[in-house]
């Protein structure tokens, strides 16, 4: 499996996963739900189970991805500024669908 964070995503991630309460922990992507041909996605500070993979990814971050699941493998992490300030998960090898 394969998971692509930017760098504008990394440093904020890096800021969290540097949080005491978040020490031992991982950055773990999930599906919030999916329909047909696309999911939305979630993340959150988590521990990874044996349902999981750990991803190491180019930015130093590793990430916890739910075996198996197809809409998770590939997935892209971005951090935007504008037009409003926050993380956008998508999914180039499954059309670029993302959270909407």
């Amino acid at each position: 499996m394969k998971c692509k964070i930017s760098r504008s995503a990394a440093k904020v991630i890096k800021t969290e996963l540097d949080k005491p309460e978040s020490e031992g922990k991982l950055l773990r992507v999930f599906v919030t739900h999916a329909h047909g041909d696309h999911a939305h996605y979630g993340m959150g500070v988590d521990e990874p189970t044996d349902n999981d993979e750990v991803v190491s990814t180019d930015s130093g971050i590793d990430v916890i991805l739910e075996k198996g699941n197809e809409f998770l493998d590939g997935v892209r992490i971005d951090y935007f500024y504008l037009p409003e300030e926050g993380f956008v998960i998508t999914n180039p090898s499954k059309g670029n669908h993302g959270d909407h």
